[in-house]
């Protein structure tokens, strides 16, 4: 009976290991599958390692197929990215000079992989925050503080050209710079304003010897305008226009008479009494 028993089991036993088997085989299949396909996302590139080492190739946006367990795909971003940071340089007549730098920039896409293999992912602290630094003290260098200020497009210029040679030289795009701000000392600053103050008085007074000696030019013209009025007006008279002038004289006075002839004279002939001899 016992030996029936046992029989019997026999073929309920493999084919319980058979199951076992196969449902193993459809899990690594599973995950073979699952690891042979990669996805990269927008605004990424895939970096290939095989065995450790950098391959060849970069993987573009999408799906791609990689032999599993033998080659890994590192994801690296190659959108703009934006590195800003305070740096402080000395001008060229040696006032310190701190400068607040932002950087925009991008990995150059097809070249990721030699980025990778050249300096890593941390690529930020070990190229661009030191290239930013020497590019600014090499350009302060070259300009007075006051010029860092009135020239700034053209230290701006001059900085991004530097830079974006420093980075290209490990597959990096330089897009835009931006000084946001220079920072001088306060013994600089003070100076500044107070060159401006001097500045400012020197231009008042100015402006007002120029509202001085036009005042005076016109008093002048002023003056010789009138010294001409009245030389013509004194060679216009003459004998027949004083002539005239007194017979105006006369009409003006008869015109105001009323008709009454004085009584008396201031003289000692008297006038005679009109009214009386009536």
């Amino acid at each position: 009976m016992n030996s029936e028993k046992v029989v019997n089991m026999v073929p309920k036993l493999k084919m319980s290991k058979n199951l076992i088997t196969f449902g193993i085989m459809v899990l690594i299949i599973v995950i073979l599958a699952l690891n042979a396909f990669v996805i990269v996302n927008a605004g990424q590139r895939g970096i290939v390692l095989q065995l450790g080492a950098v391959r060849p190739i970069v993987f573009t946006e999408g799906l791609h197929f990689k032999i599993p367990f033998i080659q890994e795909v590192i994801h690296i971003d190659v959108r703009v990215q934006k590195s800003q940071s305070d740096q402080t340089a000395a001008s060229k007549d040696l006032q310190i000079v701190t400068t607040t730098v932002a950087v925009n920039f991008h990995l150059e896409p097809s070249e990721t992989n030699k980025l990778y293999q050249d300096v890593g992912l941390a690529y930020g602290e070990r190229i661009v925050d030191p290239a930013i630094g020497e590019a600014v003290k090499a350009v302060t260098a070259q300009y007075t503080a006051e010029e860092l200020i009135s020239k700034r497009s053209e230290v701006s210029a001059k900085i991004k050209e530097t830079l974006s040679s420093k980075l290209a030289t490990y597959y990096m795009i330089l897009d835009e710079i931006n000084i946001t701000e220079f920072k001088f000392s306060p013994e600089f600053n003070n100076a500044i304003e107070q060159k401006q103050i001097a500045e400012q008085q020197a231009l008042k007074a100015n402006l007002d010897l120029q509202r001085i000696e036009i005042e005076a030019k016109q008093k002048i013209e002023q003056a010789k305008a009138e010294a001409e009025s009245l030389r013509l007006q004194k060679q216009e008279v003459t004998a027949e226009l004083v002539k005239l002038r007194e017979i105006e004289a006369q009409i003006k006075a008869i015109e105001k008479w009323d008709g009454k002839l004085p009584n008396v004279t201031g003289g000692a002939v008297p006038f005679v009494d009109v009214n009386n001899g009536q």
